[in-house]
């Protein structure tokens, strides 16, 4: 009997669910890194267990109350995955105790009925802390009390640590039914959209906390006519006249280390040589503009004419 479905990934902010989803599927297909909302879009990566099952992981953004239209895209991406899901995998840091961010989300999957996996991620910083690992784990188990169908399992997302069973379980849950993509795809992003994500993805692990929602990257060209090298050039978009100043550097220093960073991950992605030019342009207040938003493909979700 061939299994397949749909699995939202939710949880809050900066929990782990895309480093989660890059070691479930195997391949970086979701960008990472420790500024929460970094994720903007309900984003699948497919798991194909050949002659078995099929399993669909749509990672959201995580869920928090919006500031801005683009925060209220972000949470209405999530909500979207609550419709879409066959069943959840709402991703907790164990290394915290349970707390009135997690219990909302819980909340908001529980009312949906289906069944919920537990993923306990972060068990790499517990260290061996066995008591504190117990009560911590109990935080969580307790908010999921006379909920009736659930399980729950204690990972590492960054090491992979238990993870390699995580997809079985799934499995076990998900209806029969066809493979909805082909054994060998791994993501229904394409190339363009995943070449944007990268660059982005560098912008906020170069610049920290200086601009952890002030940047968005429109690819301007994605020119695959050379067989031997791949042409793309990409504008990031900021919200201030300084944060173009940032952006670039001093001597262009930032913008080069932006552009080096970004390409290698890019030619790994896409298997080829690639030439990449950035441009950096001020757009103010992008973040509450829904036109622009989406333009961004951004407000599909938001009523945008």
């Amino acid at each position: 009997m061939f299994r397949s479905g749909f699995v939202g990934l939710v949880g809050r902010p900066n929990v782990g669910k895309s480093t989660l989803l890059n070691r479930l599927v195997g391949q970086k297909v979701a960008i990472t890194s420790h500024v929460p909302q970094t994720t903007r879009h309900r984003i699948k990566g497919v798991v194909t267990v050949p002659k078995t099952g099929q399993v669909v992981l749509l990672d959201t953004p995580g869920f928090s109350k919006p500031l801005d239209e683009l925060g209220t895209f972000l949470n209405a991406e999530g909500n979207a995955a609550l419709n879409e899901a066959d069943m959840f995998m709402v991703v907790v840091d164990l290394n915290q105790m349970a707390g009135k961010g997690d219990a909302w989300v819980l909340e908001q999957v529980k009312a949906t009925g289906k069944f919920i996996f537990l993923v306990l991620n972060k068990l790499d910083q517990l260290g061996k802390d066995e008591n504190k690992k117990a009560r911590h784990r109990k935080s969580y188990l307790d908010l999921m009390a006379g909920y009736p169908t659930f399980q729950s399992v204690m990972v590492s997302a960054r090491t992979g640590k238990q993870c390699n069973q995580i997809i079985k379980h799934l499995l076990r849950q998900l209806p029969q039914g066809p493979a909805y993509y082909d054994e060998d795809a791994l993501t229904d992003q394409r190339l363009r959209e995943m070449s944007a994500e990268i660059i982005r993805e560098k912008v906020m692990r170069l610049m920290q906390d200086e601009l952890p929602h002030s940047v968005a990257v429109m690819i301007d060209t994605f020119d695959e006519s050379n067989p031997e090298r791949v042409r793309i050039e990409a504008t990031l978009v900021v919200d201030q006249d300084s944060q173009k100043g940032m952006v670039i550097g001093k001597g262009g220093q930032m913008i080069k280390s932006i552009g080096t960073d970004a390409r290698k991950d890019i030619e790994t992605l896409i298997g080829n040589d690639c030439f990449l030019g950035l441009n950096v342009i001020v757009k103010k207040n992008w973040r509450k503009d829904p036109k622009f938003l989406k333009q961004l493909g951004w407000a599909s979700e938001m009523g945008v004419k």
